[in-house]
């Protein structure tokens, strides 16, 4: 006791903050004991010390949260409680305070990748795919804009200046050479040429062209669609036109790019194709890269597997009729290539250069002029004399040696596409001034450049009054550039780009697809997109009466209806008739919820029982909370705790084996975690992780629903469990049901990710009063979009 009360300062040496840690805490938390790791007698209030800092704030959210101390122990009196906190609170804010005070919340932030990428297409109007080709964002604390987390080594700036030498190539060549037109039509007869290798061509056959469910690796690949050059397509197949629909009434396939070979195996989506009876067009715009052809192909897991009809690797349709043999198949009648350049013209990008200035006739004051302009784009603010002054001498020294004024211009384009104030966010200490304010605004909801309403704007300084930037946040948010943040923060937040990590089982999976994955991940950007729309209540985070649907989501997601809807004789041979029955089940489904087949991703209205309701039960929520062959409550636990909830979740303690899930489906999970939380020292957290988790068991790695374990031969599935304030549930429903009420949580907790993504660094201790402030305020998601962007936190360093 003589040791904990040296630790602590004068004012903090009082009986009630004192005996509250000799009576509840020192007993776990002393020199003996050091349960956890910490010994709090000998831990002073050092709240400059970074580390000690964090472990005195781990403690005050400890007590807080109720997590400590432990149940078994006698609780404190909640006036007891109180007091200990207010005293801990008090120093703890004083200092965080005083650190942002002086270095800011966000230190050194550069632009991700993404980021990069965007600002570069608005500053020149190019196209070009230039995200893969710098290295990959580190992730701090969910998300690749914190600044904590980011580098800039001397290899990243080296790809970041090759990165510009290739944007700016390509800009300066479509500007001078202008864009060289192409337009291609690949009859039916031409999708059948093959120039070398087997043959994996389509089927031609009654003037159509036609792929049937092959499973050769590149079967449906097209050689005469190979493209001369990179570039972005619109690419038109013509009189699409499904043959023996599936219980959905369409065929789904996939369109693809690649060189389809062994040798170079990736293929890149472009679009799902949904191939209807009625024969129709159907558009899609892709980048293709050099020499690469398309692929086009029923890819449905469901659909039954025709024959090569061929030995080797080759496939033949002699003397073959597959239509009449009943195999599904996507047919058309050739296929349109046209180039395009979706972010601007040639024109657009010569402007974006030159402004009106003749490339040949440029003269000293024009490069002045022209490169002035350019870094006010660039540097997303005003540039002061003494900074353009470097970049102008640049360009001018260059023109005198005779280079012209397109080589002059370049090297000093380059030269400020390499500068910090162009790679990173310049934000002094303290309140942003509105150029600041605009460039976080746009990297935020744009990812990219302020666009010339925000930057007259903040060159009247009017960003910082309330009502101005509310509407900003409403146009931009209105604006299809926002389609890119809805892209990047779902990516992040909701691990979307971590879909492709694991690759379902398929001796467990078989009906698993391309298709099925893809429209997961459509289905779960067009929820959050319509959320943001329609500024609906958090609470459709977890719960809602619609979801975003076709066909094959359908089928995936309320099998159980059908097969209740459909009095199946188990005892039918004929496949035929299994298929028809299969048909006239889910027809009443599609029509009861309102989906229309052919039409794509739809907004519907969810049947009772269909378990489907809000954002934590979609399939690509789902599976990226999986491994590909079996769940854990603990991994779905912490990913709803911390991505839905605003629950923190700890590292689990030095030493604690993680656990292995049985994959026979013998043994319940549950049952392997009720012995992992009898050691005390996982209990605590697993109070709070599990049971999100177990309510969530009852859907599958791949995110059906299901009633047992193992294929539905083994134990059976427990939904059941109590929240760590002691509400018991009996499954999802009623877990739903707790947490559709708890809206105040739900909007804090996202706030909360939205500041971290938008700002470039977690919320810190200090700035817990101002989001519980703001999750009082307002529940609806685009309004606690706008409320953050308009609190001090956002408009501070």
């Amino acid at each position: 006791m003589a040791a904990l009360l040296t630790a602590f300062s004068t004012a903090w040496a009082q009986p009630d903050v004192t005996a509250f840690l000799e009576r509840h805490c020192l007993e776990c938390h002393d020199a003996d004991v050091k349960k956890g790791g910490l010994d709090l007698a000998a831990l002073p209030l050092d709240v400059q010390d970074q580390a000690r800092f964090q472990t005195w704030q781990r403690v005050f959210e400890r007590v807080q949260s109720g997590e400590m101390p432990p149940k078994k122990k006698t609780p404190p009196a909640p006036e007891e409680m109180r007091s200990f906190l207010a005293k801990l609170e008090q120093p703890l804010l004083a200092a965080d305070r005083a650190d942002i005070a002086a270095h800011g919340r966000v230190r050194g932030r550069r632009l991700t990748r993404a980021e990069y990428e965007h600002t570069l297409h608005d500053l020149l109007g190019i196209d070009l795919p230039l995200k893969e080709l710098l290295p990959e964002d580190r992730a701090s604390h969910g998300f690749e804009t914190v600044s904590d987390g980011q580098q800039l080594s001397h290899h990243q700036l080296a790809r970041y200046l090759d990165v510009a030498d290739l944007a700016l190539e390509d800009a300066f060549s479509r500007a001078l050479k202008g864009d060289a037109p192409f337009s291609r039509f690949t009859t039916v007869q031409d999708t059948a040429k093959n120039l070398r290798g087997n043959y994996r061509g389509p089927d031609v056959r009654g003037g159509r062209s036609i792929t049937w469910p092959i499973t050769l690796q590149f079967f449906g690949r097209m050689e005469a669609t190979r493209v001369p050059a990179g570039g972005w397509y619109r690419i038109t197949l013509k009189d699409v036109q499904a043959i023996n629909p599936g219980p959905d009434g369409v065929v789904w396939g996939t369109l693809r790019s690649g060189e389809c070979e062994s040798n170079a195996p990736m293929l890149y989506m472009i679009g799902l194709v949904e191939a209807t009876p009625e024969p129709r067009d159907l558009v899609f715009q892709a980048w293709i890269q050099e020499t690469h052809r398309l692929e086009l192909r029923p890819n449905d897991g469901e659909n039954r597997n025709a024959p090569t009809g061929a030995k080797g690797g080759n496939v033949s349709f002699k003397d073959r009729n597959l239509e009449k043999e009943g195999y599904r198949g996507i047919a058309h009648r050739g296929i349109l290539m046209e180039r395009i350049h979706p972010n601007g013209t040639s024109a657009d990008v010569r402007r974006a250069l030159f402004d009106q200035v003749d490339p040949t006739q440029g003269t000293p004051a024009d490069v002045d002029r022209l490169v002035a302009r350019f870094a006010r784009r660039a540097f997303r603010r005003p540039t002061a004399a003494e900074h353009l002054r470097p970049y102008q001498e640049l360009a001018r020294a260059a023109l005198a040696e005779g280079t012209g004024l397109p080589e002059a211009l370049r090297t000093a384009y380059r030269a400020m596409l390499c500068s910090p104030r162009f790679l990173t966010l310049v934000e002094p200490p303290g309140p942003l001034d509105d150029h600041a304010i605009a460039a976080r605004l746009a990297l935020a909801l744009w990812l990219g450049l302020p666009d010339a309403t925000l930057d007259s704007l903040a060159d009247q300084g009017k960003l910082r009054e309330p009502t101005v930037l509310a509407a900003q946040v409403e146009r931009m948010l209105a604006d299809a550039r926002a389609e890119r943040f809805i892209h990047s923060f779902t990516d992040q937040w909701l691990k979307l780009k971590e879909i492709d990590f694991t690759t379902p089982d398929p001796r467990q999976f078989r009906s698993f697809d391309a298709v099925l994955q893809h429209s997961m991940l459509q289905e779960t950007r067009a929820y959050f997109a319509e959320m943001l729309r329609a500024d609906l209540p958090i609470s459709h985070l977890v719960e809602s009466d619609f979801a975003f649907l076709n066909g094959r989501l359908v089928r995936h997601y309320l099998g159980g209806l059908v097969q209740a809807t459909a009095a199946k004789d188990k005892k039918r041979k004929e496949k035929d008739a299994d298929k028809a029955q299969e048909k006239s089940a889910l027809s009443p489904i599609l029509t009861s919820i309102g989906l229309t087949p052919g039409q794509g991703l739809q907004k519907v209205t969810l049947p009772p029982g269909s378990h489907r309701g809000g954002l934590v039960t979609q399939g690509a929520v789902l599976k990226v909370t999986a491994d590909g062959t079996t769940t854990s409550p603990v991994v779905r636990g912490v990913f709803i705790n911390e991505r839905i909830l605003g629950t923190h979740i700890p590292p689990p303690p030095p030493g604690v084996p993680a656990i292995e899930p049985d994959i026979r489906g013998a043994t319940s999970i549950r049952d392997q975690l009720a012995k992992h939380r009898s050691n005390e020292s996982c209990a605590s957290c697993h109070r709070t992780i599990d049971p999100p988790g177990f309510a969530l068991e009852s859907y599958d790695p791949v995110g059906a629903w299901r009633t047992n374990y193992g294929g539905g031969r083994g134990a059976k599935v427990d939904p059941s469990g109590q929240t760590p304030d002691g509400l018991a549930f009996a499954d999802l429903s009623a877990w739903k049901a707790i947490y559709q009420q708890r809206q105040t949580q739900l909007a804090r907790g996202f706030a909360a990710h939205f500041l971290t993504y938008a700002s470039g660094a977690a919320p810190r201790f200090s700035d817990a009063p101002t989001l519980d402030t703001l999750a009082a305020k307002t529940t609806h998601l685009r309004a606690i979009i706008r409320e953050v962007i308009c609190s001090e936190i956002f408009l501070k360093k």
